[in-house]
């Protein structure tokens, strides 16, 4: 290839058409991974209820559901293994992340004979399926985080927040399984389910304020749905219900179909929502190499058809354009492919797509860097006090009430005066 402006224009192109099509391959990633996290909160939450009856309930559901989340384990694998051949030092979170992933997967044949036999309780179950969810949950955030396309990243924002609530969602229908099926319920447990009501919610604001309308409503209407009715009369009953007093155990199998139903409800949503992003990635590099096409011509017209060299000489060395505006090729807000005379026209066109890319991409980066400083934050809390998950965040939450503050600037001070120490 020959070393001119506008072959470099070309190859750029072309780089921008490989990185959708690595975008198209992660999203592939994503969905199954979503798949795989589906089927583990349904294992999960027929094992705490099969726990809680003394394996009278939901047995031969739950070997189903083994089934099912094994297919998905073993796709996840061949995916696992696509990702690593093709790893760069770009990636390395990501692959660490996969590490830990696998080394639950590993251990998962061991926790399902551990359950089969009893050897756990039912918070224990909830507890080890809840870890290696989260997990993969991380490979989500992860994976939105290095999206090079704003409008896909910030479709995966809302995605990861869409999954994360309805993970914190399959674990509240675990631990009320586990509640109604062994007919009591203690302090803990209420102040547990009430922490998941409350932080779901708020993935589900976030999941709202990133997607698009369409899937809003579509939410918003699965929220009057005749389960989502059910779900708020029994959690009335376990969350006023006094410690140690009994629950219906009869209310169990309301409680479980209830949630599943919420659950498969979301999960036909959240189908709905990696379905645009792999539509709306096709799109884009249908236009992607579209528009390579195009360029192509407009190199051969500008070749065949060069402007005059002193015109260029004065659009670029121009002493009126200050400095940084030229070395950037800024271009007027007006300007369209069907106006490039020139190299240089290209150039501009192309650095103010990179710049309104850059800036919509700063966006989504901040919102996900808040959620993993919070993350942190609660983390270091949870540590240093010797705090339960939700005691940690009912602190940090409470501390930005008090000051006033957002909850990521609370979360970046203690952060802050940790480093200090």
């Amino acid at each position: 290839m020959n070393l001119t402006a506008e072959n470099i224009v070309l190859v750029a192109k072309q780089h921008q058409i490989e990185e959708l099509k690595r975008l198209a391959s992660t999203a592939h990633f994503v969905e199954v991974i979503c798949n795989l996290i589906h089927s583990l909160q349904a294992e999960r939450g027929a094992s705490s209820l099969y726990l809680a009856s003394s394996g009278i309930r939901c047995k031969e559901i739950r070997q189903n559901i083994i089934k099912e989340s094994r297919l998905l384990e073993t796709r996840l694998r061949v995916l696992f293994t696509v990702q690593v051949d093709q790893a760069t030092y770009a990636n390395a979170k990501t692959l660490s992340f996969m590490a830990w992933v696998l080394l639950g997967l590993d251990d998962l044949g061991t926790l399902r004979q551990e359950v089969e036999n009893f050897n756990l309780s039912a918070t224990e179950s909830i507890t080890a399926y809840s870890r290696l969810i989260a997990g993969l949950i991380s490979l989500i955030i992860d994976v939105a985080d290095t999206a090079i396309d704003p409008r896909i990243s910030k479709q995966l924002v809302a995605l990861f927040n869409f999954v994360q609530g309805k993970e914190l969602a399959g674990q509240e229908r675990a631990l009320g399984a586990y509640a109604f099926g062994s007919g009591v319920i203690d302090a803990n447990h209420q102040q547990r389910i009430l922490h998941l009501i409350d932080i779901q919610e708020r993935h589900f604001e976030v999941f709202c304020e990133f997607t698009d309308k369409i899937f809003v409503a579509k939410w918003r209407e699965l929220q009057l749905s005749p389960s989502c009715s059910k779900i708020k009369q029994l959690r009335r009953v376990v969350c006023q219900t006094k410690s140690k007093q009994l629950l219906d155990s009869n209310q169990s199998e309301r409680w479980f179909e209830s949630c599943s139903t919420r659950l498969t409800d979301m999960w036909v949503l959240q189908c709905a929502l990696i379905q645009h992003i792999n539509d709306y990635t096709s799109r884009l590099i249908n236009e992607a190499e579209l528009d390579l096409h195009d360029a192509k011509g407009l190199v051969r017209h500008i070749r065949d058809n060069p402007p005059p060299r002193a015109d260029l000489c004065d659009r670029f060395f121009n002493p009126n354009i200050p400095l940084e505006q030229a070395l950037e090729f800024m271009p007027p807000a007006s300007i369209d492919s069907t106006q490039c005379k020139s190299i240089i026209d290209m150039l501009q066109l192309q650095s103010k797509k990179l710049a309104d890319m850059e800036t919509e991409l700063s966006i989504v980066r901040k919102a996900l860097a808040e959620r993993k400083t919070i993350e942190r934050a609660k983390g270091l809390l949870m540590a240093r006090l010797n705090l339960s998950e939700e005691v940690a965040y009912k602190k940090l939450r409470s501390a930005a009430m008090e000051q006033n503050r957002r909850l990521a600037d609370v979360a970046e001070t203690i952060l802050t005066l940790v480093n200090i120490e």
